[in-house]
């Protein structure tokens, strides 16, 4: 049997195995393998380089098969690169998924791979947006402020140029010609410059359109940034911006907030029966519905795949878990038709799991209780919600 086999490991896929990968401790140790290649030897007992590097590059190279076998992964270019940057901290959000969806024993497969490294891709592409979007936004305004600041000193010194004309030209009355000649010539001047000044003010007024022009632009970028292409929700970046808003204006205000995961049932027999394209108008119907029970105190987002996530403030979880059942309820009620081959999805439903945020040390925490309270709701039958706090024990893992 392979000195790698999970059957033969002290450490099993779904309980200790990711310990390895991670270099974390394992529960039970084990002695370091003989090496494989015998050491090239140095005088007086010194390391060569190759002594120094090749323990180091043996134990990287078994992390990385610890991880491919655990998970039952092929040898392929994509699944090398995943293995490395997990077990050399390249990639700490994916492993931190992958460790999640393990300890949860959830399989983590070829397919979910290449979508939670999606996922991450455009998560990180929006944030550098957003981030890039936050810096022109504050340096238009800077310049924003510079301009209207310059307009308004270029329309005061108009206007004490047009009082210098005014004062000339009756200066000018009561003197004699040569002093009058002068008089005229100190005019001249100051005409020119005040519709020199004229003109500048024309070209900051120009100015300043095109800076709110800008700015409109960059708010929509913003927009885009925040916002899930397919369901038109506010994606997951946005939403933990909004929990975090939500959760410091609710404490302000001493009023009530409760967060919520919700995820649509079976949805992976969805795709496989009637393919990715009919999936995602399942996931836009459930959105649209979801989306109606918004309003400016309960925000809908796409937390990622089928999976959505609810903020409701200002009501009590009793009446937040009443507004998201009636949701649920409503969606379950329908039977709903494929249009592109007339064949029917049959029933469509969604469990989910809430919980009171402010029942809870930190919004962490709070996420961590409504996500237990959906894997609940999925273990004991789905299509139905629960309240964290109050779960069915024992609650078992979901396969």
């Amino acid at each position: 049997m392979p000195a790698h086999d999970p059957q033969n490991s002290g450490d099993s896929p779904k309980k200790g195995g990711w310990r390895r990968w991670l270099s974390l401790p394992s529960h039970a140790k084990t002695p370091e393998a003989a090496p494989l290649i015998a050491p090239l030897g140095a005088a007086d007992g010194e390391l060569t380089p190759r002594e120094s590097w090749l323990p180091a590059k043996r134990r990287l190279l078994a992390q990385v098969a610890d991880f491919l076998i655990d998970h039952g992964l092929e040898i392929l270019p994509f699944t090398l690169s995943v293995a490395y940057d997990c077990v050399t901290g390249g990639s700490p959000q994916l492993a931190q998924r992958i460790l999640e969806r393990t300890e949860k024993g959830l399989p983590v497969t070829l397919k979910w791979l290449e979508e939670a490294h999606s996922a991450q891709a455009r998560d990180a592409t929006a944030e550098a947006m957003a981030k890039l979007v936050g810096q022109l936004e504050d340096s238009l305004s800077d310049f924003g402020r510079t301009m209207a600041g310059a307009r308004d000193a270029n329309g005061t010194y108009s206007v004490a140029l047009e009082g210098h004309v005014a004062d000339l030209q009756n200066a000018g009355q009561d003197m004699n010609l040569t002093g009058g000649d002068l008089i005229d010539r100190l005019t001249g001047l100051t005409r020119h410059m005040l519709n020199h000044t004229r003109t500048v003010e024309s070209e900051l007024v120009a100015s300043e359109a095109q800076i709110r022009s800008l700015q409109t632009g960059l708010d929509e970028a913003r927009l885009l940034a925040n916002q899930d292409h397919l369901t038109g929700l506010p994606n997951r970046r946005a939403f933990d911006e909004l929990f975090e808003r939500e959760l410091r204006e609710a404490k302000l205000g001493d009023e009530t907030l409760c967060v919520a995961f919700c995820d649509i049932d079976h949805f992976k027999r969805i795709n496989d029966t009637h393919g990715h394209p009919a999936g995602d108008r399942v996931i836009r119907y459930v959105a649209e519905t979801l989306g109606r029970i918004a309003d400016a105190k309960c925000h809908v987002a796409r937390h990622g795949g089928e999976e959505f996530a609810v903020l409701l403030r200002g009501i009590n979880l009793g009446d937040a878990w009443a507004r998201l059942d009636a949701a649920r309820e409503e969606i379950a009620q329908k039977r709903l038709v494929n249009r592109a081959n007339d064949r029917p999805f049959g029933r469509i439903t969604f469990s989910g799991g809430i919980a009171d945020a402010l029942a809870y040390r930190n919004a962490s925490a709070a996420l961590k209780a409504a996500d237990d309270a959906l894997f609940a709701a999925k273990d004991s039958g789905r299509n139905r919600i629960l309240i964290a706090g109050n779960l069915p024990q024992p609650l078992r893992e979901v396969a």
